[in-house]
């Protein structure tokens, strides 16, 4: 497709572009920057409403007169059988694509693992996965497979309880199985269910093995029943750890990428946070928001005929909530372009909102808060080495590579 220049762009081209040109996925914030001049949300191609005002989109986060509807997009984009897909069964049954009363039962059965008393028990374990990540650095590398996604996938394979000779292979696997969250053509899909199978008879056989022999685990965990409650089923368990697992350094890697680049891109922001210890908070809010590592959202329908925040959203009309551009809302954020580390106001909305706010938020910030200051005080002289390497899609937005010279 031909696209017309930015000055005359409708809002629906812009969306067009935003969701099929490679070049906008790898950096769409100047697509943002023009789609914002229609306002809080802009008619899609297919009639759906694309959400990239942040209080309407905060709004619709919240409503749940805007339930998931996860199914209904799969079958219309053909796949009548996604249930029998294994990288569409072990995605789309998790947590983040459910409704009450499921959404509830599951998640009030996990929660626990990641209240703010756990997390901050963490830090140490954190600050020693980061000290030993920063003693591998050295000279020209890859910092994702170097630091960004080593330091989160320790941390998430301890709480899990997944051995660490087993973590390293499970970087190309979820990669690949994720990849239906940017994309859900037969090519991708194929491959995602070569790595979900995989994936899927690891978690099997490591629930099973727990059940026999539990250990001070997050699967041994939820194989257990609590409290009289029966837990999981099998299936559940399995869905549940692919999840948490594939969250837990997924969304972090693209935090740490990304955010390595924006402090290079701005190396007076990177020196303050060298420099000034009480930094380190709002420093990862500003980060999370420059360049979110989940963009958008989507399968939410609304039930019934309804107004979110002035916004009239026609009952059965779908919805995608554009994430990186509600984050970049000239209306919430003075000068939403430039990178500003003492940035206050509102929060990011990088991990959602309402019941379905992720669930790893405060561990994602734990690991943002210990590492960039200690990677940029380790390293004064930390470069880019050359282009970094995009992953493909929009939906998780980070790096497949990225060279540093340390």
């Amino acid at each position: 497709m031909k696209f017309n220049s930015p000055v005359q762009q409708t809002g629906t081209e812009l969306v067009t572009e935003l969701l099929t040109n490679p070049a906008a996925q790898a950096d769409p914030y100047s697509t943002y920057q023009r789609m914002h001049a229609f306002g809080p949300a802009i008619t899609g191609p297919d009639g759906e409403l694309v959400i990239i005002g942040y209080r309407l989109a905060d709004g619709a986060l919240r409503d749940t007169r805007l339930p998931k509807q996860v199914g209904e997009m799969l079958v219309r984009m053909g796949y009548t059988n996604w249930r029998e897909r294994p990288s569409l069964r072990l995605f789309f049954t998790s947590l983040g694509h459910l409704n009450p009363p499921e959404h509830t039962r599951l998640r009030r059965l996990v929660a626990g693992a990641f209240n703010a008393r756990r997390v901050a028990a963490l830090r140490p374990a954190v600050e020693q996965t980061v000290a030993d990540a920063l003693d591998r650095l050295s000279g020209e590398c890859c910092f994702v497979d170097e630091f960004a996604y080593p330091v989160p996938v320790t941390v998430i394979g301890e709480l899990l309880g997944i051995p660490s000779a087993d973590r390293p292979m499970f970087q190309t696997l979820v990669r690949d199985w994720t990849g239906v969250v940017n994309a859900q053509d037969p090519a991708t899909v194929e491959k995602a269910d070569s790595a979900a199978v995989v994936i899927r008879d690891y978690l099997d056989d490591m629930a099973a093995h727990r059940r026999a022999h539990p250990r001070d685990d997050l699967i041994s965990a939820l194989v257990a029943p609590a409290d009289g409650n029966p837990g999981l089923s099998a299936e559940e368990v399995t869905v549940m750890a692919g999840l948490l697992w594939a969250a837990g350094f997924e969304t972090t890697t693209g935090l740490l990428a990304n955010g390595l680049v924006a402090l290079l891109d701005h190396p007076d922001q990177a020196d303050r946070l060298r420099s000034e210890d009480g930094l380190v908070g709002p420093a990862v809010e500003e980060l999370l928001r420059f360049d979110t590592p989940l963009q958008f959202l989507f399968a939410r329908t609304a039930a019934e005929d309804m107004v979110v925040a002035g916004q009239p959203i026609a009952a059965g009309q779908r919805t995608m909530l554009v994430l990186g551009a509600a984050n970049r809302d000239p209306e919430v954020f003075d000068e939403p372009d430039r990178l500003r580390l003492d940035r206050n106001g509102e929060s990011p909305m990088s991990f959602g909102g309402g019941m379905h706010y992720c669930l790893g938020a405060a561990l994602a910030r734990l690991e943002a808060h210990v590492a960039f200051p200690a990677l940029l005080r380790a390293f004064p002289k930390l470069a880019l080495a050359g282009p970094g390497e995009r992953r493909p899609g929009l939906a998780l937005h980070g790096y497949v590579r990225l060279p540093i010279s340390a």
